[in-house]
């Protein structure tokens, strides 16, 4: 019997100063866990483990029960029968009855009848769910969603998203970050499968390296979240989960190729061998042709040489007593090109001829999850990865050479008691990073060229425990990290928060904690080193520090007579930073000040979103952005550049109940962003305060032939440009030469095509 199932679609400071949260947090940490209501929660899978949704558990001898969600779990209240014993049905597999003693979470393994005719119950998985279970608001962005779109990167896969917001940091190589909250892509924490690969050298490329068919889903998380993979994400969490080997196709090849003569390639094979599985994939990209659309001499898209070959093993199953594993390994390998069109890397990169920015990196990886599971309830899991880049690049006359080793450990134990749940244990971090620059011509007048070493070692404590009470109506986590730095000694990030169902279909969230990170200057902000500006470090930077506190609702609803189901989100998030470090460009537009800022420095973010489901076949979502995102200078506000403070998001999907094809189209809409200030230029070098508002439109056409997918779209399909966007492009050594002024598309219209091959063993 084969079950799929649908799942409908499911925060510095008001206190004064930093210290008030922080001990508000402790005292929800140490606070003395509550009686809880004597519950009982638990699983109900197969004998393989996979979890089985929509089972009855009740108690025998009563007839109002539970079933169990879309993982398979389950909560019921106390025995009103007082007969001691808990049985689970499901259609297609025998019942069981265990009898319940001290047990606060049991485990029921169904053996499937095998000579029942077999009964296929199909559903259309929703692209987006939001987890009635967990206390953090989590928007799982699914494969669904994502074939909605190109996704040839994973910054693309995010075109249909109001949370998290692509943002371009240097237009001439296209390296790009995500934003979440109107924040710089660095207060959010991104991971891959749960490890903190993008760091570093690794943050300016990195999101650009996953290719979006590898990518089973994303987990999206706003605000101050948990404390177990680390102390960094002050706006948000970005975690990226691979394809797994055991629960992929067999085969899949997928080609793609736009009007600029862009190429991309990928190919998984998976392999199942009892306990182990195994998953291979290939990921090439193919550089575009030369085009300068606007004829500034410059190309609109840079040149990309990617090569990345992924491998990932599994063995056993988490949830099962005994063993569990997965390991990773990937290795990258990019060339991108970008400049002037008659730029010409081997006869132009030293002389000065030509203006162009080049980067070529190599970067080995490897990561490691082991797990060991004593009982249903307790369990532990060591957690190590690391990797390697190595950078050569240039910047007009600027050379950049960089070498970064990364490492992470982190071993965990969890225990489930009553319906509570306690994860603690150790972490540890290195990070060593050399970057060398240098002026290879005497056409620049910067002054920060030389070695910049950084070492960074950091051990830390952590536990965070989750207190369910009232029939799991009410749910708490309080988590705390203690970490200590080799420079910068003991660091303390508290957390907290809250969810209480006010009823099974409307739930409230709240949260509050801190977080704080140190700053990787050149790697976070490549854009300083393609502009003429030059850096000043006014003075040494400190950690960066910021408290984080938000409150959200979510409504599910489903009308079967009419056929609709969907769900309506509203969220409100403020940030306000102890320490914040972002480069000055607005004292001397050619010079970029470094410098700790610890005045107010405070981001308000509001989202609204509803999302419609109508028969089956239309989906229709809209989500509004507001965006308050500034300083304080003096009595002066001053909105950080490059966020509009208004932003729409509008998506239609149609799919015909024969399921043979399916259109998606989005709108977005942004408002004017405010611009770093130029009025010290000369007159011809000088640009407005402000952006103009603008639209972009995409649709994509897919149409399904047994084993293949084949799509075709088109992406801002009013041509829709910023012209000319880079400052002075008439003489790029100029000391006016600025490429930070980018707000919206610059390469126009594009066009794409591409076909999908899958294949699994029982076809």
């Amino acid at each position: 019997m084969k079950t799929t199932s649908r799942i409908f679609p499911t925060k510095r400071n008001f206190f004064n100063g930093p210290v008030r949260p922080l001990r508000l947090c402790l005292i929800f940490l140490l606070f003395p866990v509550f009686i809880a209501a004597q519950s009982i929660s638990g699983k109900v899978t197969n004998q393989e483990g996979e979890a089985l949704p929509g089972a009855m558990v009740h108690w025998l001898g009563t007839e109002s029960g539970a079933f169990t969600s879309a993982d398979g779990t389950f909560s019921i209240g106390p025995d009103t029968g007082a007969s001691g014993a808990l049985i689970a049905y499901f259609y297609g597999f025998l019942p069981d009855t265990l009898e319940m003693k001290e047990e606060r979470f049991v485990h029921f393994r169904l053996r499937a009848i095998r000579n029942l005719e077999e009964l296929r119950v199909e559903g259309q998985r929703d692209g987006v769910i939001l987890s009635d279970s967990k206390a953090i608001k989590t928007e799982q962005i699914t494969t669904a969603e994502l074939v909605k779109s190109a996704c040839c990167d994973l910054a693309g896969c995010f075109e249909t998203q109001t949370t998290v917001q692509p943002q371009t940091t240097n237009v001439l190589t296209n390296s790009k970050e995500l934003r979440i909250l109107g924040l710089s892509g660095v207060y959010n924490q991104v991971l891959t499968d749960g490890f903190p690969m993008i760091q570093g050298l690794s943050y300016t490329y990195g999101i650009s390296s996953i290719p979006g068919s590898l990518v089973e889903n994303i987990y999206v998380a706003k605000g101050a979240n948990s404390v177990l993979q680390g102390f960094e994400s002050i706006s948000g969490q970005i975690n990226v989960e691979t394809k797994e080997p055991d629960n992929t196709e067999t085969v899949l090849l997928n080609l793609y190729i736009n009007n600029f003569s862009e190429k991309h390639f990928n190919a998984h094979y998976a392999l199942v061998q009892k306990k182990w599985s195994n998953l291979t994939a290939v990921h090439v990209v193919r550089p575009a042709d030369k085009i300068d659309r606007d004829k500034d001499r410059f190309l609109d898209l840079p040149l990309i040489d990617r090569y990345m070959v992924f491998n990932k093993w599994k063995y056993g199953d988490e949830n099962e007593i005994g063993w569990n594993s997965r390991i990773g390994l990937r290795w990258l390998s990019e060339q991108r090109t970008g400049g002037q069109t008659f730029f010409e890397s081997e006869n132009d990169l030293r002389n000065g001829s030509a203006y162009g920015q080049q980067v070529q990196l190599n970067q080995p990886e490897a990561w490691m999850k082991t797990g060991y599971r004593f009982t249903e309830s307790s369990a532990i899991v060591f957690f190590a990865s690391g990797f390697h880049q190595i950078q050569k690049s240039f910047f007009g006359a600027v050379q950049y050479d960089a070498v970064q080793t990364n490492g992470y450990a982190n071993i965990q134990l969890e225990h489930r008691y009553r319906t509570h749940e306690l994860k603690t244990g150790f972490s540890f971090r290195h990070l060593d990073l050399s970057e060398d620059i240098a002026f290879i011509n005497n056409l620049v007048t910067r002054t920060y060229a030389g070695n910049y070493r950084r070492l960074e070692n950091i051990s830390g404590y952590f536990a965070e425990n989750t207190l369910r009470f009232f029939d799991d109506k009410l749910t708490w986590i309080a988590g705390f990290r203690a970490d200590y730095h080799n420079q910068f000694a003991l660091q303390l990030t508290p957390r907290t928060l809250v969810k209480y169902d006010i009823t099974p279909s409307t739930i409230v969230r709240a949260s509050i904690g801190t977080g704080w990170r140190t700053v990787n200057l050149i790697s976070e902000n490549i854009g300083l080193l393609s502009s003429s500006r030059d850096i000043v470090f006014a003075e040494k930077t400190e950690p960066e520090k910021a408290v984080n506190y938000g409150l959200n609702l979510t409504k599910k609803f489903e009308n079967e007579e009419a056929s609709v189901s969907g769900y309506f989100s509203a969220d409100f998030y403020r940030t306000v930073f102890q320490n914040q470090i972002f480069p000055d460009y607005d004292s001397d537009p050619t010079k970029a000040f470094i410098r700790n800022f610890y005045g107010t420095s405070v981001s308000n973010g509001f989202q609204a979103e509803l999302s419609l489901r109508f028969f089956q076949q239309v989906e229709l979502k809209t989500g509004y952005n507001y965006l308050d995102v500034y300083r304080l200078a003096g009595a002066e506000k001053r909105p950080l550049p490059f966020n509009p403070t208004h932003k729409v998001l509008t998506s239609v999907s149609f799919m015909p109940s024969s399921k043979k094809y399916h259109i998606d189209v989005n709108f977005h809409w942004y408002g004017p962003q405010r611009l770093p200030d130029t009025k010290a230029n000369p007159l011809e070098f000088q640009r407005p305060d402000f952006s103009q508002a603008y639209a972009v439109v995409n649709g994509q056409f897919t149409y399904t032939l047994k084993k293949v997918d084949v799509y075709a779209g088109c992406e801002n399909i009013f041509n829709f440009r910023q012209l000319q966007p880079i400052l002075s492009w008439q003489d790029p050594f100029s000391p006016f030469f600025d490429t930070s002024s980018v707000w919206g598309p610059t390469r126009g219209r594009e066009f794409y095509i591409g076909c999908r091959f899958k294949l699994n063993n029982n076809e």
